[in-house]
């Protein structure tokens, strides 16, 4: 892993080669400790990571808090901060249970309400603000805008530029899991970045077919997320999940061959994962979700584990990747 930071498109706004996913610390499925979220960022930190993902909607804030906790005593120069717009948290009117329902390990003290008018992105940034302790956001994405792409195109989207504009932000993005709708806003606005989950890895390159294309003609800088489409690329097996279900037998199968390639060049499948995207010349950071040191410091040394351009050509040879997509170059 790089420790130089990396432009992130043609913003100012620099990122480091591995991002932190800050959902699991905002208690993803189970519960995380506020000791063990600290340590996460700590550690992090330790192994040069200097950026950070966030947004309003993972852990109903909580996300948000531990994050800007975790990082108030750093220099807020050395590292770059996204969170995202979109879904405003608005307390429960009879708060009871718990957030399970949505994916998070929280009392359900706070509903979600989609809002991408002007409005209600102005409030979102500045309740993001007061929930991380911060006086700015390095980046902030749309987020999930599937059903709402037009408010989000007309009176999200500027308002954002007023907010870059007044100094609350640096760089504006889109966050989605999908790779059509994003294409239009690098066709359509002036993003600087987009975030894109599951869409470009070594099991799904959906991202190239237009987006990473454009992107790169734009010059707009892309963050690949979910690397390991959701566990599949992580530790494949049988009942291990694709996109959070569980995984069809023929990519079961495929993620198996890929595993089998990858070990026979001494090469964990996590690091192929980690690496693969880096070969497009858009892509600017891989964020990986994590909950916990460990994680954390597996993610760092898998980054760094050497990849050689011989496992990129036998993958190609065998069918497991097309023949046009690109690959990095080995670092030597």
């Amino acid at each position: 892993m790089s420790p130089r930071p990396r432009p992130l498109g043609r913003s100012e706004v620099a990122v480091s080669e591995l991002a932190f996913g800050a959902a699991g610390i905002g208690n993803l499925f189970t519960p995380v400790t506020d000791e063990q979220a600290l340590e996460a960022v700590d550690a992090a930190w330790d192994a040069g990571v200097r950026s950070f993902d966030t947004a309003p909607h993972y852990g109903l804030g909580l996300s948000e808090r531990r994050l800007g906790q975790a990082l108030r005593g750093r220099p807020r120069d050395e590292y770059t901060l996204s969170t995202k717009v979109g879904r405003l948290l608005r307390p429960a009117p009879a708060p009871h249970g718990d957030d399970l329902a949505d994916g998070f390990a929280v009392p359900a003290t706070h509903r979600r309400v989609w809002d991408f008018s002007a409005a209600g992105v102005r409030r979102s940034i500045e309740e993001s603000l007061e929930r991380l302790g911060l006086d700015r956001i390095d980046i902030a994405y749309l987020h999930d805008p599937d059903d709402h792409a037009e408010q989000a195109l007309t009176e999200a989207y500027p308002e954002l530029e007023r907010l870059r504009a007044e100094g609350l932000l640096g760089a504006i993005g889109v966050g989605m899991n999908q790779a059509d709708l994003p294409a239009r806003f690098v066709r359509e606005t002036d993003v600087d970045a987009v975030l894109l989950a599951g869409r470009y890895s070594l099991l799904d390159q959906r991202g190239l077919a237009e987006l990473l294309p454009l992107a790169a003609e734009h010059g707009v800088g892309v963050v690949v997320g979910g690397v390991f489409n959701s566990g599949l690329l992580a530790d494949p097996k049988p009942g291990a999940t694709f996109d959070y279900a569980t995984a069809p037998d023929e990519l079961l199968d495929r993620a198996l061959r890929l595993k089998e390639v990858c070990e026979n060049h001494g090469v964990p499948l996590r690091a192929a994962a980690l690496r693969f995207p880096f070969g497009h010349p858009a892509v600017a950071s891989v964020l990986v979700g994590t909950r916990n040191a460990t994680e954390v410091r597996d993610a760092a040394a898998m980054l760094r584990h050497r990849v050689p351009d011989t496992l990129w050509t036998e993958l190609k040879e065998r069918g497991l990747l097309p023949p046009g997509v690109p690959t990095p170059r080995e670092e030597r």
